[in-house]
């Protein structure tokens, strides 16, 4: 798929004057939107996807059930939902907790992504009900408290979103594990993208360890730099990592 050509889209990504050929037409863009009309906003400067949430000003949580349906029968695109409750039984004892995964720059920990069983329930319901309304896949991840990827709650999760595929988001990026081990895990759960700042306070910190990432996935998973990234810093970032997808707030 490629971008969609509307009005200012080419000012923002030109084309390489040297060959006549566009970087652009080899990847696929994701815009993060928080209400229906900057998913139409986004949908309309080029975006090829959507990962639908709430208060991202906390990390963003599951969006209303009510958005959900709206946002996707009206967008054209496909519309990924991030499922991360917003009122979670386990953050409850982060406090009393001293070893959760902390990453410099990253304003979240691994006590983010863990979740009671109570949590996980709510999760189960939240991908049912996306599935019923045709979203196109569910964005999710969880962690153990010291920051291992939690793979019996994965498995849960993502036998509820089948067929639908599964991204794994950045609680990749606060995991205590390797990467590349943390990395054959999410292909070994059967996840079929990963969104990752490269464990760095933005993609552009972390674009060493994401160049590495997208080598060792080799295509058995898609790695899919977030966080920070613009129209401006986008080619060469792209030129670095090579990725095939990108995701961010101010994309496209």
């Amino acid at each position: 798929m490629s971008f969609s050509l509307v009005p200012g889209f080419a000012q923002r990504y030109p084309k390489d004057e040297e060959d006549g050929l566009s970087w652009r037409d080899s990847i696929l863009i994701e815009s993060c939107c928080t209400t229906l009309d900057e998913a139409l906003a986004a949908q309309s400067r080029g975006a090829d996807g959507i990962e639908l949430c709430t208060d991202l000003s906390r990390g963003g949580f599951t969006p209303a059930r009510d958005l959900i349906t709206e946002v996707v029968k009206t967008l054209t695109i496909p519309v990924n939902v991030l499922i991360r409750p917003s009122t979670s039984e386990a953050r409850r004892f982060e406090r009393h907790c001293q070893s959760a995964s902390h990453v410099e720059g990253i304003e979240f920990s691994a006590w983010d992504f863990v979740y009671a069983k109570s949590d996980l329930d709510q999760m189960v319901a939240d991908i049912e009900y996306c599935k019923t309304v045709g979203a196109a896949g569910i964005v999710v991840g969880v962690l153990t408290p010291d920051g291992v990827i939690d793979t019996a709650a994965m498995r849960r999760l993502i036998a509820a979103a089948a067929p639908l595929p599964v991204t794994f988001h950045r609680a990749f990026d606060v995991a205590s594990g390797d990467p590349f081990d943390d990395l054959e895990t999410l292909i070994t759960l059967g996840c079929a993208r990963l969104l990752t700042s490269g464990r760095a306070a933005t993609a552009w910190d972390g674009r060493g360890l994401i160049s590495r990432l997208v080598s060792h996935a080799a295509g058995r998973l898609i790695v899919m730099p977030g966080c920070g990234i613009n129209p401006t810093n986008l080619p060469v970032l792209h030129a670095f990592t090579h990725a095939s997808e990108y995701h961010g707030t101010k994309l496209p």
